[in-house]
This record gives structure tokens, sequence and C-alpha cells, in this order.
């Protein structure tokens, strides 16, 4: 029988092999979030970069239990900010505003 490989595991193959294009896959999944506010497609992008880094070791920094971690990472989690702060930070970035274009230009 022939095993098919997930997308995230094709992604988690990327990034392991690319990890200098973890900074801008980031900025996009932030964006995409920011534009859709799909939280589930937002943690799905965050799960495949902790596995990169390695759940247990991010479990670790982010002082979670890796269980924790998992279920803050699920598709059906809703993690509180700081949770989401704090796993950021391990993973080396944090959560900073950006402002939005202007609707209105200044004459």
């Amino acid at each position: 029988m022939r095993k098919f490989r997930t997308l995230d595991h094709l992604e988690e193959d990327y990034f392991r092999k690319h990890p200098r294009e973890v900074d801008s896959y980031l900025t996009e999944i932030f964006d995409e979030y920011a534009r859709d506010g799909d939280s589930a497609a937002l943690l799905a992008s965050l799960r495949v970069i902790a596995k990169v880094k390695g759940i247990s070791a991010l479990a670790e920094e982010t002082g979670m239990t890796r269980q924790g971690l998992q279920k803050a990472l699920s598709s059906n989690g809703n993690p509180r900010l700081d949770n989401i702060n704090s796993i950021m930070h391990a993973l080396g970035y944090r959560l900073m505003p950006k402002k939005l274009p202007s609707l209105f230009t200044n004459h």
C-alpha cells in the first residue's frame, strides 16, 4: 500500500530545509488572518512551525505542557493571547501592531 504525505508534512520538511523562509511565512499567515479572521488556518500554520522547532522544546520554552501546546495549536484550539505571545516569543518573534493603510488621505 502506498503511503501519502500530508501537506503539513511537506511544509515541515520545506521549512526544515529552508529556515530563512519562516520569517516571510509568519508575516504572510498573520496578514491572511488579519484579512479573513480564520483562526483555524492561523493555528494550523503555527503548528507546522512549532513542529519544525520541536513541540517538546517549544513547550518547555513557553512553560506549557506538550499536550497544552498541541491543544492550543489544534484546529479546535482557542488559545489565550498570552499563550500565542509565549509561543511566538519561543519561536523568536513578538506580536506587534501594524498600522493599516488609511482609507482617507490627508490633503
